[in-house]
């Protein structure tokens, strides 16, 4: 991870949950300083993978297409951006959620 791309540096960091893994985070959350507008949980890709994915919600189609755009990330980074995410984190695979507008609340979606 080159620290000077992304928005919080690792020395930053603090514990916020327990380990679970890893998630794949778009751009748009780690760089660009946006906060998780919808995050989902599919299945693992392997033991190490929380399955969790989070995105802004304003992608493009275009840009949900480049790979590019996206990277593996801790679980901890991304709830270091976003506190928001932590009482959701324990949903089974296959939940959905989205952002309530103008709220630290998401609605199962």
């Amino acid at each position: 991870m080159a620290d000077n791309k992304y928005k919080l540096q690792v020395a930053d960091l603090q514990d916020l949950i327990k380990p679970m893994g890893y998630c794949i985070a778009s751009d748009r959350i780690t760089v660009d300083g946006e906060k998780v507008g919808f995050m989902y949980r599919e299945e693992k890709e392997d033991e190490d993978d929380s399955g969790w994915r989070f995105l802004s919600g304003d992608e493009t189609d275009e840009y949900l297409d480049d790979q590019q755009h996206f990277m593996m990330f801790d679980v901890n980074y991304i709830a270091n951006l976003d506190p928001a995410i932590i009482p959701y984190l324990k949903w089974k695979k296959g939940s959905e959620f989205e952002r309530v507008a103008g709220t630290d609340t998401f609605a199962k979606y």
